[in-house]
């Protein structure tokens, strides 16, 4: 009996929803909702590098962005209006993109006849203030955005980040294409 129970508590404990997240004002009455983008990254770049030792690093950017595009798809059913037609849902998309403190959306160019898109992040938790390394680093956030898309759009989108603050640039910009 014992060993089913732990194995049910592993399983839904390990399967992602949004009301699993808990009630964050209630369980942190002292501390409150917000945290230093830095514990952030912590978890996100000593998970990275654990799964990168494991698998990889294109496998541990494939993970990244799977579970950035769960995580965007959950946001986006959660937090905004899905029926909103394109210009609503983006400017409500920047609004609580900016009230969460994920970053600061900017709409640079979209193709209505094929849905493919340009947008930038600036400020944004994964890599705003890092060292320059010559390489892109928001594959989480490809996926978010991407998951973003697909949750309003209902199609498959292919989300790849073309410059970065690790690049030397000072926002993330990202091509979006329907596949």
């Amino acid at each position: 009996m014992d060993n089913i129970f732990k194995q049910a508590t592993v399983e839904t404990h390990n399967v992602f929803k949004w009301e699993n997240l808990g009630d964050i004002k209630q369980g942190r009455g002292e501390l409150g909702e917000e945290m230093p983008v830095l514990v952030y990254r912590l978890m996100q770049f000593t998970m990275l590098d654990i799964l990168t030792k494991q698998y990889g690093a294109d496998k541990a950017n494939d993970l990244f962005r799977e579970a950035g595009f769960l995580a965007g798809f959950e946001f986006a059913k959660a937090s905004l209006n899905l029926d909103a037609d394109l210009d609503s849902f983006v400017a409500e998309l920047q609004a609580a993109l900016a009230a969460q403190k994920i970053g600061i959306l900017r709409m640079e160019a979209f193709d209505a006849a094929t849905g493919n898109l340009t947008l930038t992040v600036s400020e944004d938790l994964d890599c705003s203030g890092l060292p320059v390394t010559n390489e892109t680093v928001c594959s989480y956030d490809e996926g978010f955005v991407a998951g973003i898309l697909n949750a309003y759009t209902q199609k498959d989108y292919d989300v790849r980040e073309i410059d970065c603050w690790a690049n030397g640039d000072r926002t993330c910009r990202f091509n979006g294409v329907v596949m």
